[in-house]
C-alpha cells in the first residue's frame, strides 16, 4: 500500500498592518535546517526562542537570542534589511512568526513549533505589554513608511474593558486571535511540527525541553544540561533580560525588565465574571471545535 501524500500548507494571502508584513515570506530562502517559532503573541514566544538557543548552543551565557532570532514578518525593520540579516546568519537559523498558517510559506523541511496559551493569560499579558509600550513603539508601527490600515492606538480602560474589547473584537487592537489558533491547529500531525503549551512548559520544563530537542533532532549535552535548563527559567531571563528581548526593551517603559512581567498564569481568576468566562469558553468552542478549545484551555489533547 502506498503511503499517501502530505498536504503541506499552502500561503493564499497577504497579512498586511500596522505590525506585519507578510510578503518577506515570498523572498525569504529557507534552509533545510531552520526552525519556526509560531504564537499568537504572549504565548511563551521569547521563551521558546531561549529554550531553542539554549538547546543550540548547549547551555551558553550571554546569548543574544533576540538578535538572533527576529521576527520575521513584522514589518519594521524594512523587509530588505532583515533578509540581508538573516542570510549572512551562520548559526542553525530560528526565527518567531505571529502570523497564520495560510499568510506565510510553509517549508517542508523546516521545523515548526507552535505554542499556545488560553486566551485569557494572553490578553492579561498583553495589557501589560500595550500600557507599558513608550513612545518609540508607536513612531515604530504608526509613522515608519509601509504601514497598512489604521494606527495602532494606546490601550483604554483597565484590564477587565481591556479583556472583553479584545475578545468581543476578536484580538484588537492588535491581530485576529481564533484564525491563528485554528490554521496552525488543523495541521499539527505534520511531521515537521511540534505543538507546545504554556501550562506545560509551566509545569515540566525540563520534560518539555527534552521533547523540542528531539523533535529538533539534537543530542542533549547531559554535561551541560543543568545550565540549560538555569538559563531558561523565568528568573534568570528576568535577570538578563536585556538579551532575550527586541531591541534589548527600548520599545517598553522600564526596558527589557517590563518585558518579561510575570510569566504567570490565571491572573484573570478572581476578576473576570462568570459570565465574562462563559462567553470565552463557549466563543473558544465555537471558533475552534471542543478538541482544540480544551487544548488551548489545559495543554491536554488525543493527536489523531
Amino acid at each position: 500500500m502506498s503511503t499517501p501524500e502530505v498536504m503541506w500548507p499552502k500561503k493564499t494571502r497577504e497579512y498586511q498592518s500596522h505590525h506585519f508584513d507578510s510578503t518577506i515570506w515570498n523572498d525569504f530562502n529557507f534552509r533545510d535546517d531552520d526552525i519556526v517559532i509560531s504564537t499568537y503573541a504572549k504565548s511563551g514566544t521569547t521563551w521558546m526562542q531561549q529554550i531553542v538557543s539554549q538547546i543550540l548552543f548547549d547551555g551558553q551565557e550571554g546569548l543574544p537570542t533576540a538578535d538572533m532570532s527576529p521576527w520575521l514578518d513584522m514589518r519594521v525593520p524594512p523587509k530588505e534589511m532583515k533578509l540581508q540579516d538573516v542570510e549572512k546568519q551562520t548559526h542553525r537559523r530560528f526565527f518567531k512568526t505571529h502570523l497564520p498558517v495560510d499568510a506565510i510559506v510553509f517549508s517542508p523541511k523546516a521545523k515548526y513549533l507552535y505554542i499556545g496559551r488560553d486566551g485569557r493569560d494572553v490578553a492579561w499579558s498583553f495589557y501589560n505589554h500595550h500600557t507599558n509600550a513608550s513612545e518609540l513603539y508607536y513612531q515604530a508601527v504608526n509613522d515608519t513608511p509601509g504601514r497598512v490600515g489604521p494606527p495602532f492606538e494606546r490601550p483604554k480602560g483597565d484590564v477587565v474593558e481591556y479583556f472583553r474589547t479584545w475578545l468581543e473584537k476578536n484580538g484588537h487592537p492588535y491581530w485576529p486571535f481564533w484564525e491563528n489558533v485554528k490554521t496552525w491547529w488543523e495541521i499539527r500531525t505534520l511531521p515537521n511540527v511540534l505543538f507546545v503549551h504554556y501550562t506545560n512548559l509551566k509545569n515540566d520544563m525540563p520534560g518539555e525541553m527534552r521533547k523540542i530537542a528531539a523533535f529538533l533532532d539534537v543530542p542533549i549535552n547531559e554535561d551541560k544540561w543543568p545550565a540549560i535548563v538555569e538559563h531558561c527559567t523565568f528568573d534568570y531571563m528576568k535577570k538578563n533580560a536585556t538579551a532575550t528581548v527586541p531591541l534589548n526593551g527600548a520599545l517598553w517603559v522600564g526596558g527589557a525588565e517590563t518585558f518579561i512581567h510575570k510569566g504567570t498564569n490565571g491572573r484573570w481568576t478572581n476578576m473576570l465574571s462568570e459570565e465574562d468566562c462563559r462567553r470565552y469558553e463557549q466563543r473558544a468552542v465555537e471558533e475552534l471545535g471542543e478538541d482544540c478549545a480544551r487544548w488551548l484551555a489545559t495543554g491536554q489533547y488525543e493527536a489523531s
